[in-house]
Protein backbone atom coordinates (compact mmCIF):
# COMPACT_ATOMS: atom_id res chain seq x y z
CA UNK A 1 0.00 0.00 0.00
CA UNK A 2 1.53 3.00 -1.05
CA UNK A 3 1.95 5.47 1.91
CA UNK A 4 3.71 8.01 0.43
CA UNK A 5 1.65 10.83 0.61
CA UNK A 6 0.78 10.73 4.49
CA UNK A 7 4.21 9.85 5.51
CA UNK A 8 4.84 13.49 4.04
CA UNK A 9 2.20 15.07 5.25
CA UNK A 10 3.36 13.62 8.79
CA UNK A 11 6.86 14.74 8.07
CA UNK A 12 5.63 18.22 7.29
CA UNK A 13 3.25 18.30 10.86
CA UNK A 14 5.93 16.81 12.64
CA UNK A 15 8.66 18.72 11.41
CA UNK A 16 10.95 16.29 10.10
CA UNK A 17 12.39 14.64 7.41
CA UNK A 18 10.59 11.62 5.83
CA UNK A 19 12.91 9.29 6.97
CA UNK A 20 11.97 9.58 10.63
CA UNK A 21 8.58 8.97 10.18
CA UNK A 22 7.28 5.81 11.16
CA UNK A 23 4.25 4.31 10.52
CA UNK A 24 2.49 1.48 12.48
CA UNK A 25 2.84 -1.37 9.79
CA UNK A 26 -0.64 -3.45 11.21
CA UNK A 27 -2.44 0.38 10.71
CA UNK A 28 -1.79 0.34 6.99
CA UNK A 29 -5.01 0.81 5.77
CA UNK A 30 -6.09 3.78 8.50
CA UNK A 31 -3.26 5.43 7.23
CA UNK A 32 -4.20 5.42 3.46
CA UNK A 33 -7.14 6.21 4.29
CA UNK A 34 -6.08 9.45 5.52
CA UNK A 35 -6.29 12.62 3.11
CA UNK A 36 -6.14 15.64 5.25
CA UNK A 37 -3.64 17.04 7.71
CA UNK A 38 -6.11 16.50 9.91
CA UNK A 39 -6.56 12.95 9.58
CA UNK A 40 -3.15 12.54 9.84
CA UNK A 41 -2.83 14.51 13.07
CA UNK A 42 -5.39 12.23 14.39
CA UNK A 43 -3.46 9.15 13.27
CA UNK A 44 -0.34 11.26 15.03
CA UNK A 45 -2.86 11.39 18.77
CA UNK A 46 -3.71 7.86 18.27
CA UNK A 47 -0.03 6.85 17.94
CA UNK A 48 -0.44 4.63 14.79
CA UNK A 49 2.30 7.83 13.17
CA UNK A 50 5.27 8.45 15.25
CA UNK A 51 8.77 10.54 14.76
CA UNK A 52 11.73 8.52 15.07
CA UNK A 53 14.49 9.83 17.48
CA UNK A 54 17.50 11.91 15.72
CA UNK A 55 20.17 9.48 14.86
CA UNK A 56 23.49 10.38 15.91
CA UNK A 57 27.29 9.88 14.79
CA UNK A 58 29.31 7.79 17.11
CA UNK A 59 32.61 8.70 17.96
CA UNK A 60 33.98 5.52 19.73
CA UNK A 61 35.81 4.83 16.63
CA UNK A 62 37.43 8.41 16.39
CA UNK A 63 38.32 7.88 19.90
CA UNK A 64 39.91 4.83 19.54
CA UNK A 65 42.07 6.13 16.70
CA UNK A 66 43.21 9.30 18.51
CA UNK A 67 44.09 6.82 20.98
CA UNK A 68 46.21 4.94 18.92
CA UNK A 69 47.79 7.86 17.45
CA UNK A 70 49.21 8.89 20.70
CA UNK A 71 51.01 6.21 21.33
CA UNK A 72 52.53 6.83 17.33
CA UNK A 73 50.61 4.17 15.48
CA UNK A 74 48.53 4.77 12.49
CA UNK A 75 51.33 7.75 10.88
CA UNK A 76 52.84 5.43 8.08
CA UNK A 77 53.22 5.96 4.14
CA UNK A 78 49.56 5.27 3.49
CA UNK A 79 48.61 7.98 6.09
CA UNK A 80 50.75 10.84 5.38
CA UNK A 81 48.92 13.62 3.54
CA UNK A 82 51.11 16.05 2.79
CA UNK A 83 55.26 16.00 1.60
CA UNK A 84 57.88 15.39 4.66
CA UNK A 85 58.90 19.35 4.90
CA UNK A 86 54.82 19.85 5.31
CA UNK A 87 55.10 17.60 8.14
CA UNK A 88 57.96 18.85 9.90
CA UNK A 89 59.63 22.14 7.61
CA UNK A 90 63.34 22.09 7.29
CA UNK A 91 64.12 24.77 9.28
CA UNK A 92 62.14 23.33 12.19
CA UNK A 93 64.55 19.96 11.90
CA UNK A 94 67.47 22.03 11.26
CA UNK A 95 67.11 23.98 14.51
CA UNK A 96 65.95 20.58 16.35
CA UNK A 97 69.81 18.83 15.29
CA UNK A 98 71.86 22.13 15.66
CA UNK A 99 70.81 22.68 19.03
CA UNK A 100 71.36 19.08 20.01
CA UNK A 101 74.43 19.40 18.79
CA UNK A 102 75.39 22.49 20.60
CA UNK A 103 74.33 21.42 23.78
CA UNK A 104 76.67 18.44 23.46
CA UNK A 105 79.74 20.73 22.30
CA UNK A 106 78.78 22.79 25.67
CA UNK A 107 78.27 19.74 27.47
CA UNK A 108 82.32 18.45 26.66
CA UNK A 109 83.93 21.74 27.12
CA UNK A 110 82.38 21.93 30.45
CA UNK A 111 83.25 18.05 31.58
CA UNK A 112 86.49 19.24 30.23
CA UNK A 113 87.03 16.43 27.30
CA UNK A 114 87.78 19.33 24.47
CA UNK A 115 89.33 22.57 24.72
CA UNK A 116 88.19 25.91 24.10
CA UNK A 117 89.59 26.14 20.81
CA UNK A 118 88.62 22.89 19.46
CA UNK A 119 84.94 23.29 20.59
CA UNK A 120 84.97 26.63 18.66
CA UNK A 121 86.59 25.01 15.47
CA UNK A 122 83.60 22.12 15.93
CA UNK A 123 80.70 24.91 16.61
CA UNK A 124 81.97 26.45 13.15
CA UNK A 125 81.60 23.01 11.65
CA UNK A 126 78.39 21.98 13.19
CA UNK A 127 77.00 25.78 12.03
CA UNK A 128 78.39 24.55 8.21
CA UNK A 129 75.91 21.71 8.80
CA UNK A 130 78.59 19.13 8.77
CA UNK A 131 77.30 17.31 11.40
CA UNK A 132 74.02 15.35 10.62
CA UNK A 133 73.12 14.69 14.09
CA UNK A 134 74.80 14.59 17.72
CA UNK A 135 76.33 10.84 17.06
CA UNK A 136 77.57 11.84 14.14
CA UNK A 137 80.14 14.68 16.09
CA UNK A 138 80.70 12.75 18.43
CA UNK A 139 82.11 9.72 16.45
CA UNK A 140 84.05 12.42 14.57
CA UNK A 141 85.04 14.11 17.84
CA UNK A 142 86.89 10.50 18.77
CA UNK A 143 88.56 10.09 15.05
CA UNK A 144 90.36 13.62 15.61
CA UNK A 145 90.87 14.21 19.17
CA UNK A 146 92.09 10.47 20.79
Amino acid sequence: MDVSFQKNLAAKILKCGVSRIYIDPKALDDVSEAITRDDVRNLIKRGLIKKLPKKGNSRSRIRKNMAQKKKGLRNGQGSRKGTKYARLPRKRRWVKTIRAIRRELRNLKKDGKIDKKTYRKYYRYAKGGMFKNRAHLLIHLKEVVK
